[in-house]
């Protein structure tokens, strides 16, 4: 039986709640995969979000999103507004992103360092999302948990050795979803979590042999 979030939806600055309350959470999921703000955004928009988004307001709700708003918040109206203040630059285009979910987004971030990071995700009813893809890896990641993000080199014992440290401090793994570039090559694990990792504990696992990255975020807001 689905939650009462599920039933009723979210608390949400309208119309839809797919097509804003949950693209505002694609934006922030992005916002937080990439470190916070970036300095411009490339989105994509695929079926169903690329044919009716300017009338239900998903591409204003999703750049929200990567504004830090959260889905109940009244300016997403005016969202490309606060983007242009905040100096955000965004570009919006429909494209056709394969065998996906019709309510599919792909967003190319340039962070404030100039990196680029690729985010690409679904909002597949009553405000909830999935994230499917980060660069080159496919994942599965829905924001409802804390969760970490590590990257790291492929080679034995890597896994292990994150288990291990999370069980020192009694944080619970709810699910892990582990993808790899190749063998031996650059792997991406999803660990969504009961509770929150500490900062010294995070900061442990960025040292550890192996460790390219570590990402931690809180749950995405859903009222």
């Amino acid at each position: 039986m689905g939650s009462v979030f599920q039933i009723i939806g979210p608390i949400m600055v309208g119309p839809s709640s797919s097509h804003t309350a949950g693209a505002v959470r694609l934006g922030l999921a992005s916002r937080a995969i990439a470190g916070g703000q970036p300095r411009s955004a490339r989105i994509l928009l695929h079926g169903s979000f690329a044919q009716t988004y300017r009338g239900h307001g998903t591409d204003v709700a999703l750049v929200a999103g990567l504004l830090g708003m959260t889905p109940d918040d009244e300016r997403i109206p005016d969202s490309m507004k606060w983007a242009a203040e905040a100096g955000l630059e965004v570009h919006i285009e429909p494209a056709d992103l394969g065998d996906v979910h019709p309510n599919t987004a792909k967003m190319e971030l340039t962070t404030a360092s100039g990196s680029i990071v690729e985010v690409t995700g679904s909002s597949v009813g009553g405000g909830a999302i999935v994230i499917t893809r980060i660069g080159k890896f496919d994942v599965a990641f829905t924001g409802e948990n804390h969760a970490l993000i590590v990257a790291y080199t492929d080679q034995p014992g890597v896994i292990a050795r994150i288990t291990s440290l999370l069980a020192t401090e009694d944080v619970n793994i709810a699910t892990m979803n582990v993808s790899r570039e190749a063998r031996h090559g650059t792997a991406l694990a999803i660990i969504q979590l009961d509770q929150a990792a500490s900062p010294e504990l995070t900061a442990v696992l960025s040292r550890m042999n192996g460790i390219r990255s570590t990402i931690s975020l809180p749950p995405l807001a859903v009222s």
